[in-house]
């Protein structure tokens, strides 16, 4: 019998940019966002069901823009961004934040339409098939069952910088295949061509990694025990952050390392050779829209994606 899986597609932060499509650039030759072909590729790799977690007053501007194309080829969920799952004692605390709580928050609203093993993307990240063949057979041959075996897919760091600036990555330390550590950084080439980590906490010193060296782009692979977790953890990250909840952020790396710790699940680490395509300046979406139309000139990718 074939298994169940699931794509969880994180847009609740694209509200601001999404709200009005004229500043969303389509990127593909047929006017295709990004988010379309990470859909095509996670069909074509074997996932049966995708779940768009969106903010609420997105709903009906995004249903018939990305669901009306998509739709027709796989089942579609959705799921909102709210706080009504959070502790009643520290909702009017958030009742004035307007930016989402973060990633750990997004994971824990889609508990109820998630059921069974599922990968979670960024929306305006284009990965690469190969990732998503990769993730979808760790998936697929999943066991549910104490420590939890969660993944990521992690890129060669070589294949997600940009000439135009430096761009956050997660450097990633791994011992055979296991995720140890990851260091959340920013990351970029200097002058002599070496590429430069500086981490996000600012009393860590910046480091030199190598091109094959691998990188977290928030491609992770989860079973539903993950919910429990979040959950059970949710009140403690708060009560931790209860002066600061209007910028605070509960992240899914995060969590994912706590459980790693806690001995409640392990983390693998599954290589891919795909290159990441992504719009962190504004001088990328040049050089996104060429890697696109080349695809499609290789015949990687049908000119009109949803048209076969």
């Amino acid at each position: 019998m074939k298994k169940n899986i699931t794509l969880v597609i994180l847009a609740a932060g694209m509200g601001s940019r999404f709200g009005g499509l004229k500043q969303i650039t389509p990127l593909g030759p047929n006017d295709e966002f990004i988010i379309d072909y990470s859909v095509y590729d996670a069909i074509k790799a074997g996932f049966n069901k995708i779940v768009f977690l969106i903010k609420e007053e997105n709903y009906e501007v995004f249903k018939e823009t990305i669901g009306a194309r998509v739709e027709p080829h796989i089942p579609v969920e959705y799921c909102f961004q709210k706080n009504d799952n959070v502790p009643k004692k520290y909702q009017r605390l958030l009742k004035d934040r307007q930016k989402p709580l973060g990633t750990a928050h997004a994971i824990l609203c889609c508990k109820d339409k998630v059921n069974e093993p599922f990968m979670m993307i960024n929306a305006d990240d284009f990965y690469g098939r190969d990732a998503f063949i990769k993730g979808a057979e760790f998936l697929k041959e999943v066991k549910d069952k104490e420590p939890y075996p969660y993944g990521m897919i992690a890129y060669l760091v070589k294949n997600t910088i940009t000439e135009n600036g430096r761009v956050k990555r997660g450097v990633c330390e791994v011992e055979g295949d296991t995720l140890v550590k990851i260091t959340e950084s920013s990351v970029g080439r200097i002058e002599n061509g070496k590429i430069m980590a500086k981490p996000l906490e600012e009393e860590e010193e910046e480091f030199e990694v190598q091109e094959d060296d691998t990188v977290s782009m928030n491609m992770l692979l989860f079973t539903p025990s993950i919910f429990q977790y979040i959950e059970d953890h949710f009140e403690e990250f708060l009560e931790k952050h209860k002066d600061n909840l209007e910028k605070c952020e509960y992240l899914i790396p995060d969590v994912l390392f706590k459980t790693i710790k806690d001995h409640y699940a392990t983390a693998k680490v599954i290589k891919t050779t795909a290159t990441w395509y992504g719009v962190t300046y504004k001088e990328d979406a040049d050089s996104v829209k060429k890697a696109l139309k080349d695809l499609v000139d290789n015949k990687e990718y049908p000119k009109n994606l949803w048209e076969e």
